[in-house]
């Protein structure tokens, strides 16, 4: 049987007159599925003396709007998958690092295993400076800079900042600089007489991280991070 046979052939018990009667009798019917509009051929435009006929104007402009509709409900569903696969990403990095067994071992947790965990090329722990620095801290990852440098990469008033695409500064991300193409930058405070510190996250995709895209998450993972350096500064 040819695909191109009308649909009366394909059913000989439904004729046109059938469909017209329960479409009349039963007006809700495309109301309840829009989405037949874009299979549906508008009328023909009528023109008359002084006459000009719209339906097909409309139908075509309902079929416009329901596409611009499915496109937005993709686009939302879309940005909750997305959200929901951050926050497990989150998740899995906070109960990591609450499993260090010692400040080293949080280190480096934070600088190796942290990539792996948010899926990004790049990760940077570094302070100004620090009272008790752990041992060995530059060789297990730990970075540390002049005071006010921190200042120069995220303002002052500013706890994440997102940035794509950029060119990113070879001082914050060493020799992967080249490599990234947007970052996260995360302000850390350990206590309020210390000086600041900074985790910086660096990505290849220019688009990964934006100046519009939400920071609730990152500054949730910023301020855990806070809170278990704390705990094992303070031992």
């Amino acid at each position: 049987m040819s695909d191109q046979q009308p649909a009366a052939a394909l059913r000989p018990d439904v004729s046109a007159a059938d469909v017209a009667d329960y479409l009349a009798r039963n007006p809700e019917f495309l109301a309840q599925h829009a989405d037949l509009l874009h299979d549906l051929t508008p009328p023909a435009s009528r023109h008359g003396r002084g006459v000009l006929d719209f339906q097909r104007f409309v139908v075509e402009r309902l079929q416009g709007d329901l596409g611009r509709m499915k496109r937005a409900h993709e686009e939302i569903i879309a940005a909750s998958r997305a959200n929901v696969a951050s926050q497990g990403r989150i998740h899995t990095t906070v109960l990591a690092m609450l499993g260090a067994r010692t400040l080293e071992h949080l280190i480096e947790i934070v600088t190796v295993d942290l990539a792996l965990h948010l899926e990004v090329d790049t990760v940077v722990l570094g302070f100004e400076s620090l009272d008790r620095a752990p041992i060995n801290a530059a060789a297990r990852g730990l970075r540390l800079w002049p005071k006010g440098r921190i200042d120069g990469w995220i303002p002052p008033a500013r706890d994440v900042l997102l940035l794509g695409p950029v060119v990113a500064d070879a001082a914050l991300f060493g020799a992967a600089a080249p490599l990234v193409k947007s970052q996260a930058l995360m302000r850390l405070q350990l206590k309020r007489e210390a000086p600041a510190g900074l985790l910086a996250l660096g990505a290849r995709d220019s688009a990964r991280f934006g100046a519009s895209q939400g920071t609730e998450l990152l500054g949730f993972l910023a301020r855990a991070l806070e809170l278990t350096f704390r705990g094992w500064l303070d031992r």
